[in-house]
């Protein structure tokens, strides 16, 4: 992809881990089955762009799916 896009897309990522219920779950989780950081990060890249799809498709709010 475009590396413009994957740098921004990074970024938000490791901002997410710490801001993000679900996105945190989702690293530790992965973390703890013995995935690399980059591995994890990269996942995280792809659930944001697939909560960013799903809230221009839905025309809604984002509600994360874990409560803290």
């Amino acid at each position: 992809g475009d590396p413009a896009i994957r740098s921004k897309l990074y970024m938000a990522a490791v901002v997410a881990r710490t801001w993000n219920p679900d996105i945190n779950f989702q690293f530790e989780r992965l973390t703890n089955q013995g995935k690399t950081k980059m591995q994890a990060i990269g996942a995280a890249m792809r659930k944001l762009v697939q909560i960013c799809f799903g809230v221009l498709k839905h025309q809604s709010e984002y509600r994360p799916q874990l409560s803290n």
